[in-house]
């Protein structure tokens, strides 16, 4: 992220909170409500020069710009406080904003009373964040959190699931579902296949944790898939908690810079088995993902680990988490290596057709990295009709039968 432009940011809230306090203790008129607003307008201008708009967001008590938490401090403190004493949790600001939109604005926030409907001002738009409260009896899903507020709240639900593993606890699948719906529904929404990979594709711009690029990347094929409903839903969460067993292994290990020993190793390698363990004891918790959570580091070919009795078939919910987990972890940067190019990722999972991964969801997952380039690259906006990939309607039906197996 641009830092001058979050420093801008910042201090366009210093003023502005500055102004509301004035307008508060004294009037709207004052001469400190008008210089701060002047002060405010003008970092404002700088910020929206070369962009849109601006969005700032109140996420689990946290403000959020571009997908990423301000640091806490006394001004931030104070406009998290301002907004929510309002009922306000987001706060959208086009580039056609006006001074005297800026200044109703402060009028607004220092006025006595909360909010119980949306405001929007020409340029100014406060609201709530709309949050799921589950699917109607007629199967209408309710809007979950723009994609924008998902890292706060990501990090907010790991740090429960930590928590709840130290204290020797379940968790609880509230804000494990939140995320997933709301990826289902942003995908949903976007012109392009596959639009989680701008920002995979661009790591040093952006980029989720590991788990929510996992529970992305195993929508966007499953949906490539033709699988919808229910069933997409319990394979994005797959993806989400496919590395929980990792919460079990000792954070030096994890984030060791060198080489791991053989105890180490097997130490990491084991974290499958935990992962699985402890999902299966949480009764909310769909199979596929305590499957995924077992199976995802197997391979096509029989091998990879946990090693498995003779015969064993793999699970589809589980191939589509290994291909996602493979390309996410090399694109990601790590500790003890930079990231991969994504081309040269393509390049091993073509590689890995046959042996390490399904070659047919190998296939399609290459059609979506390829159509996903074309559209960008042309600069289409239109729909893929089904995002088709080239599978026949046999191929099609025979993946989604093969996702309703069981461990």
């Amino acid at each position: 992220m641009n830092t001058y432009t979050r420093q801008k940011v910042q201090e366009f809230i210093r003023y502005l909170v500055s102004a509301v306090s004035s307008a508060g203790l004294y009037s709207s008129g004052h001469k400190h409500v008008l210089s701060q607003n002047d002060k405010a307008f003008a970092s404002l201008a700088s910020v929206l020069a070369d962009r849109e708009e601006i969005v700032l967001m109140v996420v689990d008590n946290e403000l959020v710009f571009e997908r990423t938490p301000f640091d806490r401090s006394m001004y931030i403190n104070r406009f998290i406080q301002t907004l929510l004493a309002k009922g306000v949790e987001y706060l959208k600001i086009s580039h056609a904003v006006e001074q005297s939109e800026l200044y109703e604005l402060i009028e607004s926030l220092a006025a006595q009373g909360e909010w119980l409907t949306p405001l929007r001002k020409g340029a100014v738009e406060l609201k709530k964040l709309e949050r799921r409260k589950g699917a109607s009896d007629h199967g209408e899903e309710e809007p979950g959190l723009p994609m924008e507020a998902i890292p706060a709240h990501e990090r907010m639900v790991l740090r429960e699931i930590r928590d709840s593993i130290s204290a020797n606890e379940k968790f609880s699948m509230k804000g494990v579902d939140e995320i997933v719906h709301s990826c289902v529904l942003d995908f949903n929404k976007k012109p392009v296949p596959f639009p989680y990979l701008s920002p995979l594709l661009a790591l040093d711009e952006y980029t989720f944790t590991h788990c929510t690029n996992v529970c992305a990347l195993n929508l966007g094929q499953a949906m490539a898939l033709g699988i919808h409903g229910r069933l997409l839903h319990e394979i994005g969460v797959a993806g989400f908690l496919h590395d929980i067993g990792k919460l079990f292994v000792p954070r030096e290990i994890l984030t060791k810079p060198g080489y791991l020993t053989d105890s180490e190793r097997e130490i990491i390698n084991q974290h499958p088995v935990s992962g699985a363990h402890y999902l299966l004891d949480i009764p909310e918790v769909p199979k596929l993902a305590v499957v995924s959570s077992y199976e995802h580091h197997m391979k096509f070919d029989g091998t990879g680990y946990p090693v498995a009795s003779t015969p064993w078939q793999q699970n589809i919910c589980s191939q589509i988490t290994a291909i996602s987990d493979f390309f996410d972890a090399l694109r990601t940067k790590r500790v003890y290596r930079d990231s991969v190019p994504h081309e040269k990722v393509a390049a091993l999972v073509a590689e890995g057709a046959g042996t390490c991964f399904n070659p047919e969801l190998a296939r399609s997952f290459l059609g979506i990295l390829k159509k996903y380039r074309q559209c960008v690259s042309s600069g289409s906006s239109r729909k893929i009709s089904g995002w088709s990939l080239g599978l026949s309607g046999d191929d099609l039906s025979g993946v989604a039968e093969k996702t309703d197996a069981t461990l």
